[in-house]
């Protein structure tokens, strides 16, 4: 990918991060964060708490870009050590078995002080699961169809990864934060998965315009 479509990508899936994590904060943390500004008429403060929403979705996606890159690696290092696409997506699957019933076992059982809370994160993990899959069906449909099980890990185990930082968090109103944050982390991996191969077909196609101009130089300077 060259430098110039790479920025675009970055800043494209930075602004969903934000965007998503701004207009969403406005609802799930509107009592919180919002209710006493806007009923005291305070929009100044009102204005600078939906400013830091946007700059904490800037934050998650920067973070989430990065384990996008890191899968990238993962991935093709999965795929020399077992030598087979077809064992790497059996042992994908295994750890996307492993990664859920870690979230249910360990995460949010012990983590849940209501059946109202433990309610809500098995309702988040049904979001997550449900999201993954539907995004991981139209990667498949759109390349090729053996991608169905790596886009289902990105979208499941490394979206948890990058969910786990606040779901390791043991304060009042974590809940909140649990909640608003899943959904720029998906919306921000479920563009990069799907738009990935457009900025580097692009790419290809500035790189070959980029060589065809300098040939054309280089004829032009013989012929002087």
């Amino acid at each position: 990918m060259t430098i110039r479509n790479w920025f675009k990508f970055f800043v494209r899936a930075m602004l969903i991060g934000g965007l998503i994590t701004g207009v969403l904060g406005l609802f799930i943390r509107w009592d919180d964060a919002f209710a006493q500004y806007f009923q005291a008429g305070e929009w100044g403060e009102f204005t600078a708490a939906f400013v830091f929403m946007v700059v904490m979705g800037f934050t998650v996606s920067v973070i989430a870009q990065m384990g996008f890159f890191a899968y990238l690696t993962i991935h093709q290092m999965g795929v020399n050590i077992f030598k087979s696409l077809t064992l790497w997506n059996w042992v994908q699957v295994l750890l996307i078995i492993i990664v859920i019933g870690d979230l249910i076992i360990f995460r949010f059982r012990p983590g849940s002080a209501s059946t109202e809370q433990l309610l809500l994160y098995l309702g988040l993990l049904l979001v997550l699961i449900g999201t993954g899959v539907t995004v991981a069906m139209i990667k498949a449909r759109l390349t090729k169809k053996h991608a169905l099980i790596s886009a289902m890990f990105f979208m499941i185990v490394i979206s948890t990864l990058e969910w786990l930082p606040v779901l390791m968090v043991r304060a009042e109103g974590v809940d909140s934060w649990v909640t608003l944050l899943l959904f720029p982390i998906l919306a921000v991996n479920a563009f990069q998965l799907l738009a990935l191969p457009k900025y580097n077909k692009q790419s290809e196609i500035d790189l070959a315009k980029r060589e065809e101009r300098r040939k054309a130089r280089k004829q032009q300077a013989a012929q002087q």
